[in-house]
């Protein structure tokens, strides 16, 4: 049994369903999971002097693409909107190999876990002619060497160019090949027992990527096998168009009419949304991940937070991909949101500790999960935690739930604990030479955009 004590805590804001902060107090994790919370001092076999620290639950994050770490801060893509960002991006993506996929899954995750995520949702759905396996595996072996959980998608398009859709033929697969290898990883990979480390999502890219036939099958053979159904829906005027233009309906309504709503499904975005329609999503509890950062660099728009909360909308926080980030920070994108939506709604707006429990409970609520999001005896012992000498945290400790929305936290943590397990110690990573994985990762970038000149 292994034992790890946050002893002393300063402060822990637990995100619980009462919302309570605690001061002055020891949390012990044992064997992954919370055991106490209290002002007793259990015997451990692992201790962190929390005394100065604020502790808070792992940050989840739901929408991501790793992959696209490779292709961040690219000249010219800047000032791309997301079809045309899309377009000069596909010649490059088609170049991608086991190798690239892993050591850009590495950086991402890597960065999330620097900034207080535990748990984190990968949207792979680019697999070039002769790349078709391997990708996945990529991805959960890194995730494993790093110690975070990853929900991973086995993604897919299915709709080229030539068909009408936006992808080159390079990048896309029929839909027999796509639901066979579906069924393949699921089988190796998904875990769906309480604090699994990880699981599989069903995840067709989006209406201009894929066949009405492939959305259909894969909601069929998601709920065959019982795991979740993501794609990306509302994010542009474009995609709303394409939708109309080529199915008669607007997206919501496609989705409906494929299967593609309820609570085991959650859409990327959700921007463009009129009332009635953020209604449906409440009474079907049709979820949404907010990816703001995004949003903003690629001009897509602003989603109704606000109103989805209002309403009941399942809601959850997303970096989305680290090209239209381009970062791998949810905390970033936590403040962001947060400034984003005062811009927006003014005095109706979340509060920073509504986009902290967002980007905990909420996205736990995305995943299906109930034993990660919070802190309590009985849940996951995943966990990050602030250091309050931190000069950019003076001033600032008079309401800690809602100091990440308000104020923010550029820096990495002080400590980030994943399924008990120590994974980022005085803002380093613990099971990385972070040095030395620099400089091969940038060696290997340099080589993956070589490939596409």
């Amino acid at each position: 049994m292994t034992r790890l004590l946050i002893k002393n805590a300063q402060t822990i804001v637990t995100c619980n369903k009462h919302d309570e902060v605690l001061e002055h107090v020891n949390l012990l994790i044992e064997n992954g999971v919370i055991t106490y919370m209290g002002k007793k001092t259990p015997s451990a076999d692992q201790q962190i002097d929390a005394s100065h620290h604020i502790v808070y639950p792992g940050l989840i994050n739901t929408h991501h693409h790793l992959y696209q770490t490779f292709t961040r801060n690219l000249p010219a893509v800047q000032n791309m909107e997301l079809f045309d960002w899309l377009n000069a991006l596909y010649k490059i993506w088609a170049n991608l190999d086991q190798k690239v996929v892993y050591y850009s899954s590495i950086t991402g995750l890597g960065e999330l876990l620097k900034s207080g995520c535990t748990t984190a949702f990968d949207h792979h759905y680019v697999f070039p002619q002769g790349e078709e396996t391997g990708l996945m595996e990529a991805q959960f072996q890194a995730a494993s060497e790093l110690g975070i959980r990853l929900h991973a998608s086995r993604g897919s398009m299915s709709l080229s160019q030539k068909d009408g859709g936006l992808p080159p033929d390079s990048v896309v697969q029929n839909v027999d090949t796509i639901l066979k290898d579906s069924e393949r990883i699921v089988a190796k990979f998904h875990d769906p027992k309480p604090f699994s480390m990880r699981q599989v999502v069903l995840a067709p890219c989006s209406p201009f990527s894929v066949t009405s036939e492939l959305m259909k099958e894969t909601a069929k053979l998601a709920r065959h096998l019982g795991v979740r159904l993501h794609t990306h829906l509302a994010e542009t005027k474009d995609e709303e168009q394409f939708v109309l233009k080529n199915f008669g309906m607007r997206p919501l309504a496609y989705m409906e009419s494929l299967g593609w709503t309820g609570n085991d499904v959650w859409y990327a975005h959700g921007i463009h949304f009129n009332h009635e329609e953020l209604e449906f999503l409440a009474k079907t509890q049709t979820g949404v991940a907010h990816c703001p950062i995004s949003n903003m660099k690629l001009s897509s728009g602003i989603c109704q937070v606000a109103e989805m909360l209002k309403l009941g909308v399942p809601v959850g926080l997303g970096v989305d991909g680290s090209a239209s980030n381009d970062a791998s920070n949810l905390l970033e994108d936590l403040r962001v949101g947060f400034l984003l939506q005062r811009l927006n709604s003014s005095n109706q707006a979340p509060t920073g500790y509504d986009f902290l429990k967002m980007a905990t409970n909420g996205s736990a609520k995305l995943l299906g999960r109930d034993d990660i999001g919070s802190l309590a005896v009985g849940k996951a012992g995943d966990l990050f935690m602030l250091d309050t000498r931190d000069l950019s945290l003076v001033g600032t400790l008079q309401d800690p739930k809602a100091v990440l929305g308000t104020v923010g936290f550029s820096g990495a943590v002080a400590y980030t604990v994943v399924n008990g397990q120590i994974v980022v110690k005085q803002g380093k990573l613990v099971n990385l030479d972070e040095e030395k994985f620099v400089a091969d990762a940038n060696q290997l970038q340099r080589q993956f955009i070589a490939r596409s000149e």
